[in-house]
């Protein structure tokens, strides 16, 4: 019978010693290792090669599992890692979801529902927890929705003409219509009838309602890189 290669990482020896001791009594499991914190499971795992990964998150830091998930993941995608937790923190958790993780167990959980877990995990038989698909799913929107955002104000700014995006970046970075006047040596006049054309190709009806937008873009970077 083919085995899952087991490490414990936690950086307290009896839950180490705990979960070693359920693990090791089943058949189609080994713990090939255990160690106490998110660097050890590092390096172990450079020099090893076990299936699943069962990971404190508060080791030396309070997020040292998810930091050491998110290493391990980046460079052994086929190792599954499964967080080991005392409470439900939905943050971590959910921080933990996204680094890759792929389940978590609460350590007071009996031991059907560690080994189903641990079986489940291995199996790639997972079904993500409701309150947290949900929330994942929420957080991938707002992501595609901020994409959108900065392809539509891109596509904008690059029908601005060179004069309209020097007046949109001084007034983005807090200038007045004199001062951008006076460093252009045109007149205000001028400078109105350009934020109008600027308005019109925004399609929004105040210079605060772009600049509001740009700021959620990041318009600062494409600046930087105007320099």
């Amino acid at each position: 019978m083919e085995k899952i290669k087991l490490l414990i990482a936690d950086d307290n020896k009896e839950i180490r010693d705990y979960f070693e001791n359920i693990l090791s009594h089943e058949p189609d499991m080994e713990v090939i290792g255990t160690v106490s914190s998110g660097h050890e499971a590092v390096s172990f795992v450079e020099s090893n090669a076990p299936d699943i990964i069962l990971m404190d998150i508060q080791m030396e830091t309070r997020t040292a599992g998810i930091d050491a998930a998110t290493q391990i993941l980046a460079k052994h995608s086929d190792t599954k890692i499964v967080i080991l937790t005392i409470l439900e923190d939905d943050d971590l958790l959910f921080s933990a979801y996204c680094a890759g993780v792929m389940d978590y167990i609460i350590k007071t959980d009996s031991v059907s529902q560690v080994l189903n877990s641990i079986r489940n995990v291995y199996k790639n038989q997972l079904i993500l927890r409701p309150k947290y698909a949900e929330k994942i799913i929420d957080e991938l929107s707002h992501v595609k929705e901020q994409q959108k955002s900065l392809l539509y104000f891109m596509n904008i700014l690059t029908r601005l003409s060179n004069s309209e995006f020097e007046i949109l970046k001084s007034l983005y970075l807090g200038m007045t219509y004199k001062q951008i006047s006076e460093i252009r040596y045109v007149s205000t006049v001028t400078i109105k009838s350009q934020i109008h054309s600027i308005l019109k190709k925004f399609e929004m009806r105040s210079i605060k309602e772009v600049i509001k937008e740009l700021k959620v873009i990041g318009f600062e970077q494409i600046i930087d890189q105007c320099r």
